[in-house]
C-alpha cells in the first residue's frame, strides 16, 4: 500500500529527473541541443537500485530485530513506487519507438 507521502516522494524524484536546467547541469551541457538521454537514464536506474538496497538492507536489519517494521514498510513501498515508475517510462518508450518505426519514410 503507497502512502500520498510515498507517491509525492516519487513524483518529485522523477520531477527532477524531467527538469532540463537539471539534467544540464548533472551532465555538464547540452549534446544535440537537448540533456543526454543516456544519462537521464543511467541516474533514474541508480536511484532505483539503490532504493532497492536500502530496502534489502532495512529488511534485513528487522530481520535481525534492530528495524522497526515502519521503516521496512517504507523502504519497500518507495522501491515499488521507484520500480513502477521506471517500467512506466520504459513502457512509454517502448510505446514512442514503435509509433517511430510506424512511420513511412
Amino acid at each position: 500500500m503507497t502512502s500520498p507521502s510515498i507517491a509525492a516522494n516519487a513524483y518529485a524524484s522523477l520531477a527532477r529527473l524531467a527538469d532540463p536546467s537539471a539534467a544540464l547541469a548533472k551532465t555538464g551541457g547540452e549534446a544535440a541541443g537537448g540533456p543526454n538521454f543516456g544519462a537521464l537514464l543511467k541516474d533514474a536506474m541508480g536511484a532505483v537500485v539503490e532504493a532497492g538496497r536500502k530496502s534489502d538492507a532495512q529488511t534485513q536489519a528487522m530481520a535481525v530485530g534492530k528495524a522497526n517494521i515502519v521503516d521496512v514498510v517504507t523502504a519497500v513501498s518507495q522501491t515499488e513506487v521507484a520500480v513502477d515508475a521506471l517500467v512506466s517510462v520504459r513502457d512509454r518508450v517502448i510505446a514512442a519507438y514503435e509509433e517511430i518505426m510506424k512511420m513511412p519514410i
